[in-house]
């Protein structure tokens, strides 16, 4: 004989299937908090908070978060990881954030464009500045005298210290 669920039941365990998709689903897209009023850069020290349109970040899988107060200083650190923070390495880190010139929001760090070398400065001088997409940072480029656009993995560290 064939016996029908209680439909209170199904709906029990249809609501909490999407409670458990939300959660997981949420868990890792909310990105770093922003940085408190004490945070400081690790490499040259300076207030991070201060320069809301150029935080930087890299969380690291133990939910460790690291602020910078732009894009060429958290590369100075992911190049040179040992020295800033030994004991952990590229491979422990979940995700790498840095704010869109435009729309001052946090974005993932791998998959932006950066433009170099234009008449825009961050708080540390010549900077990297970086976009969510191409077109915005080719007209970026076109219009502040940029140098040229690259990709994360094409950052590499002397880049980073032609910027100094």
């Amino acid at each position: 004989m064939k016996t029908m669920a209680n439909p209170k039941t199904k709906l029990r365990g249809w609501v909490l299937v999407f409670l458990v998709t939300m959660v997981l689903t949420s868990a890792g897209a909310a990105g770093p908090v922003k940085p408190s009023a004490t945070d400081k850069c690790p490499v040259c020290g300076m207030f991070v908070a201060k320069y809301p349109d150029w935080v930087s970040a890299i969380v690291f899988k133990d939910g460790g978060t690291v602020f910078f107060d732009g894009a060429k200083d958290l590369f100075k650190y992911y190049f040179d990881l040992n020295r800033y923070n030994p004991g952990q390495d590229i491979t422990n880190i979940a995700s790498v954030y840095v704010t869109e010139y435009y729309n001052m929001t946090l974005i993932d760090a791998r998959k932006s464009h950066y433009v170099i070398g234009s008449d825009v400065y961050g708080p540390m001088g010549r900077e990297l500045v970086p976009f969510k997409n191409r077109p915005e940072a080719a007209e970026f480029l076109k219009d502040h005298r940029g140098q040229k656009v690259v990709r994360f993995k094409d950052i590499a560290p002397a880049l980073i210290e032609s910027l100094d």
